[in-house]
């Protein structure tokens, strides 16, 4: 097993999850190891899949996972990385670039961004429901919370605006 400066983030808390939200959670933290680690994709994937994915490491159990959509989400992430930061940028405050944003927080928005963009069989909603609580899971329920969920309900607006055609503030947030 490869070996990291530091470990992924742990979230605090987080209500069980399917086998698609732990994927989410686990891209996420691979993301987060990608960021920080030096290794590669490759790396990173069979790390998570051969010691993380359903197994137990270092006393935490960690869920199983669909593999499948963890490779779909990490893989596009790192493929779409040129389009999903600028669609993520324009969506923050200009006192607030991507780049000053904290690493898990960024993983987060990116993965979210990524399954706005390339995975419309999720809805909308769905996307933004799942990585708010797993902003929530890593922070709690403060700003960061807040920040996800209005970066990633402007992006889906602006990506998916038909599916909140039904939304009573005209499609607006």
């Amino acid at each position: 097993m490869a070996t990291t400066d530091k470990a992924p983030p742990t979230p605090r808390m987080f209500r069980p999850a399917n086998q698609r939200g732990a994927a989410r959670l686990a891209a996420v933290q691979a993301l987060y190891q990608l960021d920080i680690g030096g290794q590669t994709l490759t790396e990173v994937v069979a790390e998570f899949e051969n010691y993380r994915l359903g197994k137990e490491l270092d006393g935490d159990q960690y869920r199983d996972a669909d593999a499948a959509f963890f490779r779909d989400i990490i893989a596009g992430v790192v493929r779409e990385q040129r389009n999903l930061d600028p669609a993520i940028h324009v969506s923050l405050t200009p006192d607030w670039p991507l780049k000053r944003i904290d690493v898990t927080l960024r993983a987060i928005l990116r993965c979210g961004t990524y399954e706005l963009m390339g995975r419309k069989d999720v809805p909308a909603r769905v996307v933004i429901t799942e990585y708010v609580d797993i902003a929530r899971a890593f922070f709690g329920p403060n700003d960061e919370q807040r920040m996800v969920n209005g970066v990633l309900d402007t992006v889906a607006r602006k990506l998916r605006g038909e599916e909140f055609s039904d939304d009573p503030q005209g499609g607006k947030a």
